[in-house]
């Protein structure tokens, strides 16, 4: 949006900068005409004299006149020449800055849209992340559950000994290996005594 400002504020200068030389080659046109006027009209009074000494020298006022009319005319068709050449100028920076206007805008909207995107992604994440702690919650709890059911089954076993407060999964590993090692061997007894 800064980018975009900016852009714009230049434009507008260049712009201000367009009207007035164009507001001044007008003025440099209308000088010309002027001159051009007023040369006909001297050129005009000096035909219309008859006697042949003041012709001469309104020739040479004339020849004068028109030498500096001339001069004049040269310089103000340069002027004019050169006020042309920075319009042009001119005129193909602000084409160049509208385009850079256009490009801003576009790449601010593509940034917005990306910018939705990874918002719509980001949400579809949390409420996955929202399933998986629902969902890991649940089987947290059914585990706890399932533990407590074999440390129950595991210690109300005839002889065996309350445990302590609090148990690690190897400890009731252990008791639980215990007890199917003292069946084996139990199992194994009775058959040996089976075969007698």
């Amino acid at each position: 949006t800064g980018a975009i400002t900016s852009l714009q504020r230049q434009m507008e200068i260049k712009e201000s900068e367009l009207r007035r030389i164009t507001s001044e080659r007008e003025m440099v046109q209308k000088q010309l005409r002027a001159r051009e006027v007023q040369l006909q009209a001297v050129s005009d009074r000096f035909c219309s004299l008859t006697e042949e000494q003041k012709q001469e020298e309104i020739m040479v006022m004339m020849d004068e006149e028109n030498r500096s009319l001339q001069q004049v005319v040269k310089e103000q068709e340069s002027q004019l020449a050169e006020q042309n050449k920075l319009t042009s100028e001119l005129q193909e920076t602000i084409s160049q800055l509208r385009a850079k206007v256009v490009t801003t805008r576009l790449q601010l909207l593509e940034q917005k849209q990306a910018q939705k995107e990874m918002q719509s992604q980001v949400e579809a994440l949390q409420h996955k992340e929202l399933q998986t702690r629902v969902a890991l919650e649940r089987i947290s709890s059914k585990f706890e559950r399932y533990r407590s059911k074999i440390i129950q089954a595991t210690f109300s076993v005839e002889g065996s000994q309350d445990p302590p407060a609090e148990l690690t999964d190897d400890e009731v590993l252990e008791a639980m290996q215990k007890i199917f090692n003292q069946r084996t061997e139990f199992q194994h007894r009775l058959k040996q005594k089976g075969s007698k």
